[in-house]
C-alpha cells in the first residue's frame, strides 16, 4: 500500500498550486490526482450520480494512509473542483451501502497544500478543511501555503517543503 496520495483541485494543472504539489510529490514519490481530469458530479440526495468517477476514485484513495488535499485559495475558500470532491464525501455518510467504506476515512491523516496571493491561506480556508476532517474522523496533519503574489518561486518555499515532507515521514 502506498502511504500518501495527493488530490489536486485547481483550474490550472500547471499553475502555482500544481507546481507546489509537484515539488512535494517529487520529494515523497507520490501520485497526484488531478480532479479536473475526473468526472465528478455534485452531491445528489437521491444518489443518482453513481456513474461518475467519484466512487472508483475513492476506492483508490482509501488505499492510502495520508491524503493531501491541494487547492488554491479562491475567494477565501477551496476551489470549485475541491469543493465538489469534498461535498461528495457526504455520500459515505448518507447512503447505507457506503457507510462501511466511509468509516475507512477515520484511519486517515489529512494534509492541506495551498497557494494564493496572500502570506497565509486564511482561517476561513483552512477551517473548512479542518472541520471537515474532524467531522469525518480524520486526523489533521498540517499544511503548507505559498504566497505567489510575485509569482511561483520554488526557492522561497524550499525549507517549508522540507518541513512539510518531514511531517509525512514521521
Amino acid at each position: 500500500m502506498n502511504k500518501t496520495i495527493a488530490v489536486l483541485g485547481s483550474s490550472r494543472r500547471n499553475g502555482n498550486t500544481g507546481h507546489l504539489i509537484d515539488l512535494i510529490a517529487k520529494e515523497l514519490d507520490i501520485e497526484v490526482i488531478d480532479l479536473s481530469t475526473k468526472n465528478i458530479s455534485p452531491y445528489d440526495y437521491e444518489n443518482e450520480n453513481r456513474d461518475d468517477d467519484f466512487l472508483a476514485l475513492m476506492d483508490h484513495i482509501l488505499k492510502h494512509d495520508n491524503i493531501i488535499f491541494v487547492s488554491p485559495v479562491y475567494w477565501y475558500s477551496m476551489s470549485a473542483q475541491m469543493k465538489t470532491f469534498v461535498d461528495r464525501l457526504s455520500d459515505f455518510l448518507s447512503f447505507e451501502e457506503l457507510l462501511e467504506q466511509g468509516r475507512e476515512l477515520r484511519n486517515k491523516v489529512a494534509y492541506v497544500v495551498s497557494t494564493s496571493i496572500s502570506e497565509t491561506a486564511g482561517d476561513s480556508f483552512l477551517d473548512s478543511f479542518i472541520h471537515t476532517f474532524e467531522y469525518l474522523g480524520m486526523k489533521y496533519g498540517g499544511s503548507i501555503h505559498l504566497d505567489c503574489k510575485q509569482g511561483f518561486d520554488p526557492d522561497i518555499c524550499e525549507s517549508d517543503i522540507v518541513d512539510f515532507v518531514k511531517k509525512l515521514h514521521s
